[in-house]
């Protein structure tokens, strides 16, 4: 028999946990579309949650954190509201790719290692390919592809999408 914690009391956090695992039927087996809906529900994998979840499924914190940081599409830190990622392959990193990631995290106040901005409204990602050579150079926001991109063009996406978020 599994171990089934209770949502904590002291916090609403693990109750969204506890649902994912209950619709899962606490398989370890499901462990993969366990840590896809937990992701969805708070945009990335919360360490304490990750505890949680192994505890639940009675297999050990390693092997979950194992396997949330082995897939890139998990994220083990907090992402913005709307993920800007930008492609860095080699016909997009010919074409100019660089200048665009600049232009926009520049714009952000992203300095250094920085991705997120502070208000947790942006967080902005360089990834190896987005399958959209032709389009080169390429940005997605939000699973939204954007082609023939230019710095200018960058930046005005990222402030097209303040310009609602302040309305």
């Amino acid at each position: 028999m599994h171990a089934q914690p209770k949502p904590d009391c002291n916090g609403r956090k693990f109750v969204k946990v506890f649902t994912i695992l209950e619709k899962h039927g606490r398989k370890p087996s499901r462990l993969v579309p366990i840590l896809q809906a937990v992701q969805e529900e708070y945009r990335y994998l919360p360490k304490e949650v990750l505890t949680y979840v192994a505890t639940a499924l009675d297999i050990s914190p390693a092997r979950v954190y194992g396997v949330a940081t082995f897939y890139s599409h998990f994220a083990i830190e907090p992402k913005g509201k709307h993920l800007v990622r930008l492609c860095d392959g080699t016909a997009c990193h010919v074409k100019d790719s660089i200048p665009i990631l600049d232009a926009i995290r520049k714009r952000l106040k992203l300095e250094g290692k920085k991705v997120t901005t502070d208000d947790m409204l942006f967080t902005v990602e360089t990834v190896a390919c987005l399958g959209a050579c032709g389009l080169a150079p390429v940005v997605v926001v939000d699973d939204q592809v954007h082609g023939a991109m230019t710095p200018a063009t960058g930046v005005k996406l990222v402030e097209e999408i303040i310009a609602r978020e302040q309305s």
